[in-house]
C-alpha cells in the first residue's frame, strides 16, 4: 500500500499497512519511515479524526489497535507538527449486535443475513435465528431450535440449521416454517452442500455425515474429534474442507475428496473455525496464524497470510458488492473488502 505523497523530508511516510483490513479491536502494523521523531517523540495514529491506541512504536514500524466507531478508511501518522499522507485501510462496521454466533452467518439470494443466538449447551433462548434485512434491521426469524449452530442454504433458497444439542438438522422455508430434515447426527455442528445437493454434517465427536437428496444417511469420513465444533465448506475443486479446534495449538485445515479420503491441506492455525472460499479459490478461515488473530487467507497452494485482524471471530460469509460479513461471538461486522465469494456449487 504505497504512500501517494512520497517520502517528503521530515514527514512520516506510510509504505504499507498489514493487514489492510481489521474489525474494531484488531491490531494492524504500519510500516514506513520517519514514524518517530528522532526515535523519541510518540507518534499519533488517527483514523480520520479518531485516535488509535499505540501498542508498539519505532521509526519504521508501528502497531496500533483499531478503535470503535471508525467511519473512514483513511489512516494517518502524525509526528510532531507533521502528518503523513493518508493510507487506505478497510475497517469493519458493526451491522448487528446482541447475537451469539458459533459458526458462519449465511446469506440468502437477496442478500439478507442470517445468524444464530446459539446459547450455552441446553440453554433455551427466545429466538434461535435472526434475519438482518437489506436495510440493516434485525428481525427474529426462528425460535425453538436448541443450540442452533450451523447454517446453510440450498439451491432452492431453503435454510438448513443444525442443533448440536438435539443432533438434528432442520429445514426452514423463507417464511420461517420448519421441519426436521435429519436426526441422529451426534453433536451436529457445521453443515455444507455439495454441487449435487447432498448435505454434509459435522458431528464434532469425529464423524462427517453425508445426507443424500433422498435423505439416506452415510458416514462420509471420520476425523479427529474437536473440542468445540467442525466447520465445513466446499471448495471449487469439489473437495470438502473442514476445520475444528482440537487440544493442539497447531491445528490444520483438512481436505476430504469426494471419495471420503482425508488429507491435510494446511497445518499451523490456532483455533480454526468458520471458513469460506472466494471466486479465485482462496480459502478464508477464522483463526490465528503466527500469533495474529483474525481471518487467515490460504491460497490454493496453501500459502497463508492474515487478511483481516480481529479478536473473537468465529466465522464469515461473503455478501453483495464484495463485502465480507464477519461473525464475532456477539455481533456481525461488515467489511468492504472488494472480494467476491464463491457461489453455491452447481
Amino acid at each position: 500500500m504505497d504512500n501517494a505523497g512520497g517520502k517528503d523530508k521530515g514527514r512520516p511516510c506510510i509504505e504499507s499497512v498489514v493487514p489492510r483490513a481489521a474489525i474494531p479491536g484488531g491490531e494492524i502494523s504500519i510500516l514506513g519511515s520517519g514514524l518517530m521523531e528522532n526515535g523519541h517523540s510518540r507518534p499519533v495514529v488517527r483514523f480520520g479524526d479518531q485516535p488509535a491506541s499505540l501498542v508498539l512504536s519505532s521509526a519504521s514500524r508501528l502497531i496500533v489497535r483499531v478503535p470503535e466507531g471508525v467511519t473512514t478508511d483513511d489512516l494517518t501518522v502524525g509526528v510532531g507538527a507533521t502528518v503523513s499522507a493518508p493510507a487506505a485501510v478497510v475497517v469493519g462496521v458493526t451491522v448487528a449486535q446482541n447475537l451469539h454466533p458459533v459458526a458462519n452467518p449465511a446469506l440468502d439470494s437477496a442478500g439478507n443475513i442470517f445468524s444464530t443466538f446459539s446459547g450455552s449447551r441446553g440453554q433455551k433462548v427466545t429466538t434461535s435465528v435472526y434475519k438482518i434485512d437489506l436495510n440493516g434491521v434485525m428481525h427474529p426469524f426462528l425460535d425453538g431450535v436448541m443450540n442452533a449452530t450451523g447454517l446453510a442454504f440450498d439451491r432452492d433458497g431453503q435454510l438448513y440449521i443444525s442443533s448440536r444439542m438435539e443432533g438434528s438438522i432442520y429445514k426452514v422455508t423463507p417464511d420461517g416454517e420448519r421441519t426436521i430434515y435429519a436426526e441422529g447426527m451426534g453433536v451436529a455442528t457445521g453443515i455444507a452442500f455439495d454441487g449435487s445437493g447432498n448435505l454434509y454434517v459435522g458431528d464434532r465427536t469425529g464423524t462427517i455425515f453425508k445426507i443424500g437428496a433422498d435423505r439416506q444417511i452415510f458416514v462420509f469420513a471420520t476425523i479427529e474429534p474437536s473440542v468445540a465444533a467442525f466447520h465445513l465448506a466446499f471448495g471449487p475443486d469439489g473437495h470438502l474442507y473442514v476445520t475444528g479446534p482440537t487440544t493442539s495449538s497447531f491445528d490444520q485445515v483438512l481436505r476430504i475428496s469426494p471419495a471420503g479420503e482425508v488429507q491435510s491441506f494446511y497445518r499451523g492455525l490456532g483455533r480454526p473455525q468458520g471458513l469460506a472460499f472466494d471466486v479465485e479459490g482462496n480459502l478464508y478461515v477464522a483463526a490465528s496464524v503466527a500469533g495474529r488473530r483474525g481471518i487467515v487467507r490460504l491460497t490454493s497452494d496453501a500459502q497463508a497470510d492474515l487478511a483481516v485482524s480481529g479478536l473473537n471471530i468465529v466465522g464469515l460469509a461473503f455478501g453483495r458488492g464484495g463485502s465480507m460479513i464477519v461473525a464475532t461471538n456477539d455481533s456481525l461486522v461488515e467489511l468492504r473488502m472488494g472480494i467476491e465469494g464463491m457461489p453455491l456449487l452447481k
